[in-house]
């Protein structure tokens, strides 16, 4: 495992048991943002870097009994969690880097990543990763529950113009990884990048 992989590990173990605690309101946040996927009943579903699995919940409903809903995260603490609170019973969970996916090529009809980006030490790496498990035209969702302002705010840091999620960087990140930018929203209440995956 790489010194990034363990400091991600260490940060988000040492956070996972009381994660879901301190975000209490995200829900309805989590639920727009799925839904803006615009997944259909039967559709296959990635949760990339699912943490507790807020989003399984949400991302179940939208594709029903017959759709497939699998989260991945690197921290065993975080599905842990998303296992103690039942959210195994709403997707498969994975202990697998975002990076290298079991997954076959094309398997999938669409990705939601929520807070993943930051935290990826090679995004385009990541990203690509990402395309190649989703079929052409699929839908890659990336949430962040705050937008950037907001986020560095909370986090006593400012908004710089190497952010990797200004548009200005996220667009060409994401062409140059497989996708095609189909809409952006950076707003106090949330983060949303839709994109499509290049055919």
């Amino acid at each position: 495992m790489s010194d990034h992989h363990a400091h991600v590990q260490d940060f988000f173990a040492a956070r996972a048991a009381d994660w879901d605690r301190r975000f209490p309101d995200d829900g309805p946040a989590y639920a727009a943002a799925v839904a803006a996927l615009g997944l259909r009943e039967g559709d296959r579903v990635l949760d990339a870097g699912c943490g507790t699995g807020r989003a399984l919940p949400p991302l179940r409903a939208a594709v029903g009994a017959s759709g497939t809903v699998i989260g991945a995260d690197l921290t065993p603490a975080m599905l842990r969690e998303a296992a103690r609170a039942g959210r195994d019973r709403d997707g498969v969970l994975l202990l697998t880097d975002a990076a290298a996916l079991p997954l076959r090529a094309g398997a999938l009809d669409a990705v939601f990543a929520a807070g993943l980006i930051a935290h990826l030490p090679h995004p385009s790496r990541a990203l690509r990763e990402l395309a190649r498990v989703v079929r052409p035209g699929g839908t890659l969702a990336l949430f962040h529950p705050v937008g950037r302002a907001t986020l560095a705010a909370r986090q006593g840091r400012r908004l710089t113009g190497d952010d990797l999620r200004a548009e200005a960087n996220l667009r060409p990140l994401l062409a140059g990884s497989g996708w095609r930018m189909i809409s952006y929203a950076d707003e106090d209440a949330r983060f949303l990048a839709l994109a499509s995956r290049a055919h």
